[in-house]
């Protein structure tokens, strides 16, 4: 059986929440995602597929993805 974890990866970016405050609006009415902030991190979980794209589209402008 798989390990979680290796799903996760493929499901969840995290990034500090103050490198999302002007791109947030717009990930979120592009994208089908949801976003947990928790001390600081923000969590955003998505499709394998989208998270991709959502990879792609922070990277575009300017946002550290971990």
């Amino acid at each position: 059986m798989p390990d979680a974890s290796t799903f996760r990866d493929r499901t969840e970016i995290t990034v500090p929440c103050e490198s999302l405050s002007d791109v947030r609006d717009e990930l979120e009415s592009e994208f089908t995602v949801t976003v947990f902030p928790k001390d600081g991190i923000c969590r955003i979980i998505a499709s394998p597929v989208e998270i991709r794209a959502v990879e792609q589209f922070l990277t575009n402008r300017g946002v550290t993805v971990r």
